[in-house]
């Protein structure tokens, strides 16, 4: 009997890919976006010292309708808002494993827009 290999299990082995290739520091943070069925987030994370240093998600700006683009695209000007407030201009943009397109791309863009470059 062959084992069935869930698609969360082949997006976190995706995931881990690019983390191999990809860090986060202190002035320039790693931007990593999380997407589930019903929410959006995102955290600007600096992977030297192992901390967050801000973080933003559909629940925390208590939208209704969290698991559009349009929701990605509050969030990705919110994350911009808070990444200028830190004095950060430059990020490492970390898809979480996602296909880079619909609400990820939505977010990207949102926050390119908010200043952040990627």
């Amino acid at each position: 009997m062959v084992k069935q290999i869930k698609r969360n299990e082949i997006r976190k082995r995706r995931h881990l890919r690019i983390r191999r290739k990809i860090s986060g520091t202190h002035e320039i943070p790693r931007l990593v976006v999380f997407r589930s069925n019903k929410h959006i987030s995102v955290q600007l994370i600096d992977d030297v010292k192992g901390i967050t240093l801000g973080s933003t998600g559909s629940m925390a700006l208590k939208l209704e309708h969290g698991a559009n683009a349009e929701s990605a695209v509050r969030v990705g000007q919110e994350i911009g808002k808070i990444a200028k407030e830190l004095g950060i201009t430059k990020v490492v943009f970390d898809r979480g494993g996602y296909l880079y397109h619909g609400r990820i791309k939505a977010l990207a863009d949102a926050a390119r827009e908010a200043g952040l470059e990627f």
